[in-house]
This record gives structure tokens, sequence and C-alpha cells, in this order.
């Protein structure tokens, strides 16, 4: 693959961007269910035993989570339709942040389907913005419809908000494609997504124990 994205980056450098920020993220729940394999062979105490395996299911819990919400935010999940039932991205930003209660997550979305790059912008900025709770908080998630266009909004609240520079940079297409970190390959793809569509994005992170992060699609 050598074609371009909108922003010029070559398909092949994107792939091995992802490629990289996935491989890290699935590092630790696939190497906990290394070591938990470990110790239960040498465990032969029946607690331990059994709170190994309920480790070793936290963790399976984890990586399965994680692969379906990446499956729907970079793959080619959902099928060959033009459209995305909504109802699949709630379950997989549940599955990545709401199964350890550390999150508290809000649904706006009355939308019952959406373009398959409309939904890849949404997970990609829940992604961005529930990362960013760093001590856990609250994470809404909205989408409404204006004619015939779309705003996504995330709202982001908690104790301790870390917002990396390099995210913020080029969701507002102020980073160059040759510097890039894999971490900001969600940030990249949304704004590809979004300035193929004719729409922007906007990040306020001004306050204190808040960050927004908005997109708007227009038809």
């Amino acid at each position: 693959m050598s074609g371009r994205g909108a922003n010029g980056m070559k398909s092949y450098e994107f792939a091995s961007l992802l490629c990289s920020r996935l491989c890290h993220d699935l590092l630790s729940p696939v190497g906990a269910l290394n070591n938990g394999i470990e110790l239960l062979s040498d465990e032969h105490d029946p607690e331990m035993r059994a709170r190994c395996l309920e480790l070793l299911g936290e963790s399976a819990r984890a990586s399965a989570n994680k692969l379906k919400f990446f499956r729907l935010a970079f793959g080619a999940a959902g099928g060959f339709a033009d459209v995305v039932d909504t109802r699949e991205a709630r379950v997989a930003i549940e599955g990545l942040f709401g199964s350890d209660g550390r999150i508290q997550l809000g649904w706006i979305v009355d939308e019952p389907t959406m373009s398959k790059s409309a939904l890849k912008v949404l997970l990609n900025l829940a992604l961005i913005a529930g990362d960013a709770l760093v001590r856990g908080g609250h994470l809404a998630v909205g989408a409404e419809r204006h004619g015939s266009g779309l705003d996504i909004v995330i709202r982001a609240e908690g104790p301790r908000i870390v917002l990396d520079p390099e995210l913020k940079s080029v969701l507002c297409g102020n980073s160059s494609e040759d510097t890039l970190a894999p971490r900001a390959a969600a940030a990249w793809l949304v704004r590809c997504l979004v300035k193929e569509g004719g729409g922007e994005v906007q990040v306020m992170d001004g306050e204190e124990g808040m960050l927004l992060i908005g997109a708007s699609l227009p038809a």
C-alpha cells in the first residue's frame, strides 16, 4: 500500500503506528494471562488457585473487551453496510472503560445508526478522553444531528485529567506526520476522517478537571 491519506501519511506508515499502539495496549492483559498460567501451574493451595483463576478471568475479559473495541474503532467491524448500529459502539465503550467501575459512563446518543467513519470518530475520541482520566471519573459520549450533519461531543470529568500534548496537537491539525508516535494513532485517524468529511475538531481543556473534545461532521 503506497497511497496517502487526507493528511499525507502513507497507508503503511499509519498501519505501522496503529499496530504499535494495539500491541502496547494488549501487552498488559495478555502478559497477565501468561503470568497467571505460570502461577497456577506451580500453586497447590485451593484458595490461591481460585484467586489465580479469578485473575485469569479478569485478564481474559480485558483482552476480549480491548479486541472488540479496536476491531470496531480501527477495523472493518460492522459488516459491509454503509451504516453501523450505534449500540455496538456503546457496548464497546462500556466494555473498555466501564467494566471495573473506575470510570462512570454516560451515553447521550439518540441516533440508532451512524456511518462507519462517524462511528470511528466517536469511538476514537472516546478512547482519547477515557485514557486522559488517569484517576477515573465520568466519561459522557454524545452525538446530535444538525440538519444532515452530525456533531459528536465527548466530555471527561475527573480529579486528574492528562491529555498528551501530542494528541491535542494532532487533533487540532498542528502536528507533522513525520514525528508521530504510536500513541497518536487514534488522534491521527480522527483528524484524517474528519478532514476527509469536510469537518473540524475542537479541543477544550482549559478548565481544571474537565476535557471537551468535539467533532463536527457535515453531510
